[in-house]
């Protein structure tokens, strides 16, 4: 059954507004878990814009699901990680200035810097997957890596303007995530999902998990983290179940 993580960094980034404490991303991950959330997911940036460690360590202590750290491959991130141990680490590229992680990993060019990480990781049992664009030669180069898990950028498919656009965006997530599956690689998806485009991703046969935050965060502004969170799962697991 395809699975849901709830990223969390954007309550981080409320409180962060007003550097105070509330709201918690950490009671939020406790609501996203009544909801039925499998897993909390956080970025710990490089310049700490949202996400805190703090925030990370009591997520460690809490959570009663998983923890999936998102995080740049910098020798002070992997080793920050390797202290912690969450069960998860996924790799992504960080740019100080942009407002949201801009696309997916050069796996291709920075094979043996990404290769040396995920070993490093893998030693403390954590297990790594690197978030990527759904580009097939990226793909094969992350087989080659060892990651055992690739997370599908889901931006461009999300930011699509005309049927047309749609139509090619998916067509890739769909192609990235046959050629993973066939190289035996575990296959998430995430970035820009909300309730309106979520269904034709959970669709895709062989997906596990989607990694979802702005979408949830913004509804539960409106309906309580729980009903959010309750709300998104259900419209993958239709999609997932109707898929076959």
């Amino acid at each position: 059954m395809i699975k849901l993580g709830v990223n969390v960094d954007h309550v981080a980034t409320i409180r962060q507004a007003r550097e105070g404490r509330c709201p918690d991303p950490v009671l939020a991950a406790a609501a996203a878990e009544q909801g039925g959330a499998d897993g909390i997911t956080a970025h710990l940036r490089e310049d700490r814009r949202h996400i805190q460690e703090r925030d990370i360590r009591l997520l460690l202590e809490t959570v009663q699901t998983k923890v999936n750290l998102e995080m740049a491959s910098t020798q002070e991130m992997l080793d920050l990680a390797c202290e912690l141990r969450p069960s998860d680490c996924c790799l992504v590229p960080e740019r100080r200035k942009e407002l949201t992680t801009e696309g997916g990993l050069n796996v291709l060019d920075n094979r043996e810097r990404i290769q040396a990480a995920v070993r490093q990781l893998s030693r403390v049992d954590i297990r790594v997957s690197l978030f990527v664009d759904p580009d097939l030669e990226q793909i094969r180069a992350a087989a080659e890596v060892k990651t055992p898990v690739v997370e599908l950028h889901t931006g461009r498919y999300a930011a699509a303007k005309t049927p047309h656009q749609l139509k090619k965006e998916l067509d890739k997530i769909w192609q990235a995530a046959a050629l993973a599956q066939e190289l035996g690689l575990i296959v998430h998806a995430g970035h820009g999902l909300d309730f309106h485009n979520v269904q034709e991703i959970a669709a895709i046969p062989g997906m596990q998990e989607l990694n979802i935050g702005h979408a949830i965060v913004a509804r539960a502004v409106f309906d309580g983290m729980e009903r959010a969170v309750r709300e998104m799962k259900r419209l993958m697991r239709e999609a997932a179940l109707a898929s076959g």
